[in-house]
């Protein structure tokens, strides 16, 4: 397969392409040093099991709004995720969901009715569908005044201040006060408008309103026990490895193939993975980023199980098929991550191991059958733990809705582990990753570029003679 024409990016000198180090440095400029510190953490053993749980006693409803009325708000044959699912569980009749928001009216009504259907009706029975936020506040009555609003609309609808993806301002401007729990990543806009990602956190802050990003990797029972290890041996992480294998014969959907829609699979799918380094490592030197990526159209990049047609995706903005990064954190440590479009079949494989003197704690199949892997001083031989009945998303739930209900005695005993800002970080590392690739690939085009007109100015002319 041909190479396509050199990008206006890979036509450029290596020196002409360092505006995004110079807005990293910038972004990590304004950091607090002291960030890295603030990492909550949960006791594993309260983070209880959704079948085992108890409803939030109460005679009041609990309203909530939802935004989004796809897989991630109301499940999918793809996945675990199901918000609506863990909402029930958490407060059982308590539960009005008094709006459900998205455009695609006709969608929001038949997963609607699904409900109505069931047993959790009373939570559903008086939902009115709107295509807008706005809609709803013109419409909505002093009863319907949520105290929780859930946003999972697609990514590239949020985290901006521009007008029509800006939901989070809106819903401040419009519910101050109400608690937000808001689906990961972040956004997927242009990596330009990575700093009003870091206002709109900047405004949570001030505003002192309860947010909570959907990084529930965090919440997961092997990755607090792996924390409360390091916290309990008083243990400074070395480095962290993260790996992430999709299973690409399992994605049909043509946007996710497209860079300019998703942002690349590292920004959408990698999020989780570089999140958890982050948990671990803390804050990233983000000018230290370097990332080599394996493209469409080299001979190793060859895939032959799509169920997209690629061709229908201008060459530019066909995604890598792999993409590996390193960088150093503000601690000292290093971090690496990888991630593949390269296995077939539905399952992914997934694992990241974090090292510390005399330590090796290695996480496997995290969303699936979470397993850790402990290596300690003193044993050559690995321990395993396997946690069968883990449920991270409904640990998030419903720590998120314990934290609004403010019923816990101990301050500790429920905690949000990914604040909006925390989420902006890992959203500016993955765009770093990316641009890091690009990049590399770019000066290596430049370098082949180069060396081919040397080449071709050192070549005898054959007709002198």
């Amino acid at each position: 397969m041909n190479s396509p024409p050199f990008s206006p990016l890979s036509s450029r000198r290596p020196s002409e392409r360092r505006m995004s180090d110079r807005r990293g440095s910038q972004i990590a400029s304004r950091r607090p040093s002291e960030f890295a510190s603030r990492r909550p953490s949960i006791d594993p053993s309260r983070l209880i099991p959704m079948d085992k749980t108890i409803h939030i006693g109460g005679a009041d409803d609990f309203n909530v709004v939802f935004i989004g009325a796809g897989n991630i708000m109301f499940g999918s044959d793809e996945g675990p995720w199901n918000h609506s699912f863990r909402l029930e569980h958490k407060l059982g009749r308590r539960l009005k969901v008094v709006a459900l928001i998205d455009p695609a009216v006709e969608r929001a009504k038949a997963v609607l009715q699904k409900k109505c259907d069931s047993f959790v009706v009373s939570a559903y029975q008086d939902t009115r569908v709107y295509k807008t936020l706005d809609d709803f506040v013109r419409a909505m009555t002093p009863k319907e005044r949520p105290r929780a609003v859930i946003v999972g609309s697609p990514p590239m609808f949020r985290g901006t201040l521009q007008a029509g993806r800006d939901i989070e301002m809106q819903i401040l401007k419009h519910f101050p006060g109400v608690a937000l729990f808001i689906e990961k990543p972040i956004a997927t806009g242009p990596v330009h408008e990575l700093e009003e990602s870091f206002q709109i956190a900047k405004t949570i802050q001030d505003t002192k309103t309860i947010c909570s990003v959907g990084y529930m990797l965090r919440y997961l029972k092997a990755v607090q026990m792996m924390k409360q290890i390091i916290h309990d041996n008083n243990l400074t992480v070395m480095a962290t490895i993260a790996r992430y294998a999709c299973a690409y014969e399992s994605i049909a959907k043509p946007d996710w193939w497209d860079k300019s829609k998703s942002a690349g699979p590292v920004v959408e799918q990698g999020t989780h993975f570089c999140d958890l380094s982050r948990y671990f490592g803390g804050e990233v030197d983000i000018t230290s980023v370097t990332a080599h990526s394996l493209e469409w159209n080299e001979n190793a990049g060859q895939l032959s199980h799509m169920r997209i047609d690629e061709s229908k995706i201008a060459p530019e903005n066909r995604i890598p098929r792999v993409t590996t990064a390193t960088w150093k954190y503000e601690s000292g440590a290093v971090g690496t991550f990888t991630h593949l479009v390269a296995l077939q079949g539905t399952n992914y494989s997934c694992e990241l191991e974090v090292y510390a003197d005399g330590y090796q704690l290695k996480l496997l199949d995290p969303y699936v059958q979470p397993v850790l892997v402990m290596r300690k001083p003193g044993d050559d031989h690995e321990q395993q733990v396997r946690f069968p009945e883990d449920d991270p998303f409904f640990s998030e739930i419903s720590n998120f809705i314990d934290i609004i209900e403010d019923i816990e005695e101990d301050p500790e005993a429920s905690q949000i582990l990914s604040s909006f800002e925390d989420a902006c970080r890992t959203y500016e590392l993955t765009w770093a990753i990316r641009e890091a690739s690009e990049r590399s690939r770019a000066d290596r085009l430049y370098a082949i570029a180069e060396e081919s007109k040397a080449t071709a100015t050192e070549e005898p002319d054959a007709t002198a003679a």
